[in-house]
């Protein structure tokens, strides 16, 4: 705790926009909760205990590294844990994130100063801090988030991560409503800012306001609106929007954005006859905590020279856990060497034509591009007709048995022998036969 106000109040110390940066990122901790006790004095000792507690942590590791932020992050990933769907809201998985990032910096200038990362539904801030693990420079950190306490704590978690005040621009907004950051001037000038990199995992398949009026919003004016009932576009051509000339975007979204109809059939035909689309990767079912089912990440950008997709089905590579499946480093490796290099590889990606896409009336579902059926062997039929000649064997060998049972079974009862001698004579004939 020590550590975190240190932190914020050396921030205070030296942004002079101090008051603006950071008001209300305490709001919501609540002191009085009677889960700390039923007295102000039983509140007072429980926070007390913890904060010792906490004094006794070692914040630096073996390498001098301040591991504060960390602490805070698994935090946060434990919580997650515990919080069933509610998890989606704020916290994406580390491994997921690690895609994601890696995937968005693969074609970075790593020589290029504070480049820029935007993630507009950023919950707690933990795919924006992951970036910087695959950038040599300091970055400049961007995210909009629309949940008050989630924004708090993605303010506290790049904070506690050792990142200034001046490195980082958060802002708490509805991202489909307040285009952001920058936007539409009081003139109606549009003057959006954009990014190196953008990354996002926005809530899948969320209603939203797709009044006739946006269709003049420079973001989806060129493409179409997305449906009402289904958000994911609109938060694709937000980042798509905002999104360098020479960036690359990585978002996570439901497999429906790959081959539903309708709005989402044309806004999907305009991204890829703009050769925007760069990649399409299929990721295993249950990886993450608000939802079981399998997602896809969609890589795109403004400036792509060559013409094709590339498909890869990742579906398959992950453990399996006991809550949630989870991806190992060698899955990651697998998807980041195959979107490197750019090849087909039997029964795992494929790279197909703008004329082979067009020929699928747009349609990107995997499977019409990656066949991972695997044949059934050949049967050997010399193989069957010999087991089939044991298997009579036995089943002559178990009748005689059970006839030789049979003959042995007495009884007063004139129609149970009758029908004993019916079951043993037709044993018998089935035996001769």
């Amino acid at each position: 705790f020590q550590n975190m106000f240190d932190s914020f109040n050396n921030n205070l110390r030296l942004n002079t926009k101090a008051r603006e940066d950071f008001t209300g990122v305490f709001d919501d901790m609540n002191l009085s909760n009677s889960r700390l006790g039923n007295t102000t004095a039983a509140r007072a000792k429980a926070l007390t205990e913890i904060v010792n507690l906490v004094d006794q942590v070692e914040y630096k590791d073996e390498n001098g590294k301040d591991i504060l932020g960390d602490i805070y992050e698994f935090l946060i990933a434990k919580f997650a844990g515990n919080s069933g769907k509610k998890a989606g809201e704020f916290y994406t998985p580390h491994k997921v994130s690690e895609v994601l990032a890696k995937l968005a910096t693969i074609s970075l200038n790593q020589n290029e100063d504070k480049p820029s990362v935007y993630d507009f539904a950023c919950g707690s801030g933990s795919l924006l801090l992951t970036v910087q693990d695959e950038i040599k420079n300091n970055v400049l950190y961007y995210g909009q988030e629309l949940n008050t306490t989630t924004y708090n704590l993605a303010r506290m978690n790049l904070m506690m991560h050792d990142v200034s005040y001046d490195r980082m621009t958060l802002k708490n907004a509805d991202t489909l409503e307040q285009d952001w950051p920058d936007g539409v001037d009081e003139q109606g000038v549009d003057h959006p800012r954009n990014f190196d990199v953008v990354v996002a995992n926005p809530p899948y398949s969320a209603r939203w306001d797709n009044n006739d009026r946006k269709l003049k919003d420079p973001r989806f004016k060129d493409y179409g609106l997305a449906p009402k009932t289904k958000g994911d576009y609109a938060f694709l051509l937000h980042g798509l929007y905002h999104l360098d000339q020479n960036g690359t975007m990585a978002i996570v979204l439901p497999h429906g954005v790959l081959f539903r109809g309708a709005k989402e059939g044309k806004i999907r035909e305009a991204l890829l006859k703009k050769n925007q689309i760069d990649a399409i990767i299929g990721m295993p079912a249950g990886l993450f905590y608000s939802t079981g089912i399998p997602t896809v990440i969609l890589v795109l950008k403004k400036n792509k020279t060559n013409k094709d997709v590339l498909f890869i089905d990742a579906s398959k590579g992950f453990e399996k856990g006991k809550n949630q499946n989870i991806l190992r480093d060698k899955d990651i490796d697998k998807i980041i060497n195959t979107y490197k290099e750019r090849k087909d590889v039997e029964r795992y990606a494929h790279v197909a034509t703008f004329d082979e896409i067009q020929e699928n009336d747009f349609n990107l579902n995997i499977p019409r591009y990656v066949d991972t059926f695997v044949p059934e062997p050949p049967v050997d039929l010399k193989k069957v007709a010999a087991d089939l000649h044991e298997t009579n064997i036995e089943i002559e060998k178990t009748q005689k048995e059970l006839v030789g049972m049979l003959k042995d079974l007495t009884s007063d009862d004139n129609d149970i022998m009758e029908g004993l001698n019916a079951i043993i004579k037709e044993l018998g004939e089935e035996n001769h036969d």
